[in-house]
């Protein structure tokens, strides 16, 4: 199996589980999708290639949970030798973007399937802080399963300014957003969530993340 069809069935084995009934407390079923996504089989992966085809028993992956409140588990570590990145240093990951607020399936995004890296520069504020506060504590090489609250994400629709849901309505605002040009479909699965006025909450954000080197 190539590494791009590996990372894009990362997540395969959560989504069949999310096909559950609907339940009348929103934060009850967010919090059973969450259990069901965060313990699914994880495969053994090397630069996004299997190191085994035997999926990783899930009670291995240790998870952390920070002061802040994000919860991360790493899958593979990065060399040592390689520090991790600070502010005002320019990243590149590839990330494989679910949610927990789904009843029909977990994924919206996964930049594997779409050929283009995630880039930006830490602490020049366009990415949202849980996803910035997991890089920060990555080595180059490594693969890290995070859980990210919504104080850590795009922060509830429902108590945000006009201004900034119309951002993000348009795809624009704190990123990750799947792309609205290329990724029509995911965009419009991400903004139901996550740009939705009329949605009292907003579920977990769970991704698994590759913290690639300094590339030319």
């Amino acid at each position: 199996m190539s590494a791009k069809a590996l990372l894009a069935t990362l997540l395969l084995s959560a989504t069949s589980a999310w096909q559950a009934p609907q339940q009348v407390n929103h934060q009850v079923s967010d919090n059973a999708r969450r259990s069901l996504l965060v313990n699914a089989p994880i495969f053994a992966l090397s630069s996004f290639a299997t190191v085994s085809n035997a999926s990783t028993d899930t009670s291995n992956l240790k998870f952390t949970t920070s002061p802040t409140g994000l919860q991360y588990a790493d899958v593979k570590e990065g060399p040592s030798s390689t520090p991790s990145p600070s502010d005002g240093q320019s990243v590149s990951i590839d990330y494989v973007m679910s949610t927990t607020g789904a009843r029909y399936g977990s994924k919206i995004y996964s930049t594997v399937d779409a050929g283009a890296p995630y880039r930006w520069k830490l602490g020049d504020g366009s990415t949202i802080p849980g996803l910035e506060e997991a890089v920060k504590g990555m080595n180059p090489g490594g693969i890290r399963r995070v859980i990210i609250p919504s104080k850590l994400a795009y922060q509830s629709a429902s108590s945000t300014p006009i201004s900034i849901i119309q951002e993000c309505e348009s795809g624009k605002g704190l990123g990750p957003i799947p792309p609205v040009e290329t990724a029509v479909g995911e965009f419009q699965r991400f903004k139901n969530i996550y740009c939705n006025p009329d949605r009292q909450y907003q579920p977990d954000l769970v991704m698994d993340v590759k913290l690639y080197g300094k590339r030319n």
